[in-house]
């Protein structure tokens, strides 16, 4: 089966959520000192100012499963495009800290949202045989997003818009929000979410438009493997999905026990401490974020080829080396200049397997029935423990800057074994083949 047209725009444009759930978790980053300055914020303050995204996103990835069984994967997509578009016109616009903090809370709600209807949209849509490296594109655009945010920082770094510079920063992101909008309004519904309403015609349709082979054959399955009235009441937090439940948290929770975001977020804070000024901080943003889409690229490329389980290993070792690495720069105050290259080691090692792979994965391990809370939750453990790392990382760094980057070295040891013995492979199995497989169908 080749690419068909309707389903690579379908893919490309739910994928655009993750573009702007990267821009705006990373674009923080290039404002932490100004915010400091201008609301005279402790470490704790500025825990909190840049964690309160992530509160919003861990409430956003919760309440998401609800529209997105009620009103669709794309019309709720649609709701979260508002909310991007709302937070960063507010931040921009924000008369006091109070405000700021709402209105980065507001898309912190969009943030969670995307990251839960996005990979399920694009799932649903998409053939086993494309299904890893088009769920992929969503955590390209992810990275996408983060690149172009530290890229947007440096060019407004240079644009001399003094103390108001951190508003130009946090205001960019409403450019991609509109025409994420404007986008979400040319695509067709998810096959599997209509067949769940009952509404077959149309998802036949869905099928045929976006180049399934033998559309009536995959309708058939669809309509067996949700069979809702064998299932009618059944919850996701049935005895009989505890293993899809917890690959889902699990790998939620490892993707940021590996500190990803607590170093994308504080980047520039770090690259400070070991002596770099504001610009070549920047700059220095700039090229991890380079590393992480290229290695994402990379990870595309493969991950339907070698598995998701072969990637989160060569991650985890990988990762593992690196964050050891800082943690020994840091506590010995010693070759701060390896620190710029230990980093981008670090990033493109995580961009090739846990970025590439988190939202692939959870979005494969549950059946069409509960996917969309289920989805949810493994979103949920991500931002749960996103915004905990986040919020506490000042603190930890203010009193030992070694401390935090050996907790994440440890952690990512301890997934390579988890992973190693108990992670199932999911490549090359449709949704439905794959609740066979787990013994969930």
């Amino acid at each position: 089966m080749s690419l068909n047209p309707v389903l690579v725009k379908s893919t490309i444009v739910a994928a655009l959520g993750g573009l702007l759930f990267g821009f705006d978790t990373a674009v923080i980053a290039g404002t932490t000192q100004a915010l400091r300055e201008t609301y005279q914020l402790t470490p704790a303050l500025l825990g909190f100012t840049v964690s309160a995204a992530l509160w919003g996103t861990v409430i956003g990835s919760v309440l998401a499963g609800y529209p997105g069984d009620r009103f669709g994967r794309r019309d709720s997509l649609r709701i979260m495009a508002l909310l991007y578009i709302v937070s960063s016109l507010g931040c921009a616009l924000a008369w006091n800290w109070d405000v700021l903090v709402l209105f980065r809370f507001i898309g912190g709600l969009g943030i969670g949202g995307s990251s839960v209807l996005g990979p399920m949209y694009i799932a649903e849509i998409a053939p086993a045989k494309w299904r890893g490296r088009l769920v992929g594109l969503f955590q390209f655009n992810v990275v996408l997003g983060i690149l172009l945010a530290y890229f947007s920082n440096y060019m407004v770094g240079l644009g001399s818009f003094g103390s108001a510079e951190w508003r130009w920063k946090l205001g960019v992101p409403v450019i991609p929000a509109a025409l994420f909008l404007i986008m979400l309004f040319g695509i067709p519904r998810s096959p599997r979410w209509l067949v769940k309403k009952q509404r077959i015609t149309e998802a036949r349709e869905v099928l045929r438009i976006t180049g399934e082979a033998d559309y009536e054959r995959e309708l058939q399955d669809i309509i067996e493997s949700i069979d809702a009235e064998h299932v009618k009441g059944e919850s996701l937090f049935s005895w009989k999905y505890r293993f899809p439940i917890f690959l889902a948290v699990s790998i939620g929770m490892f993707n940021q026990l590996a500190g990803i975001n607590a170093i994308l977020y504080y980047l520039n804070d770090i690259f400070l401490y070991a002596g770099f000024s504001k610009v070549s901080g920047d700059l220095q943003a700039v090229a991890i974020g380079g590393t992480n889409l290229l290695f994402t690229m990379l990870a595309m490329s493969v991950i339907d080829r070698i598995g998701r389980k072969t990637l989160l290993l060569i991650g985890s070792v990988g990762t593992a080396i690196c964050l050891a690495g800082v943690a020994w720069v840091f506590h010995t105050n010693r070759h701060q200049g390896l620190l710029i290259w230990l980093l981008v080691g670090y990033i493109a090692f995580f961009a090739f397997s846990q970025g590439a792979v988190i939202w692939v994965y959870i979005s494969e391990v549950f059946p069409n029935r509960v996917r969309a809370g289920g989805q949810s939750l493994g979103s949920f453990s991500h931002w749960i423990m996103n915004a905990f790392i986040s919020g506490i990382f000042p603190l930890l760094a203010a009193s030992s800057g070694s401390i935090p980057f050996a907790f994440f070295a440890a952690m990512m040891v301890l997934q390579f074994f988890v992973v190693l013995f108990i992670y199932p492979e999911t490549k090359g199995y449709t949704l439905e083949a794959m609740q066979k497989r787990l013994g969930i169908a």
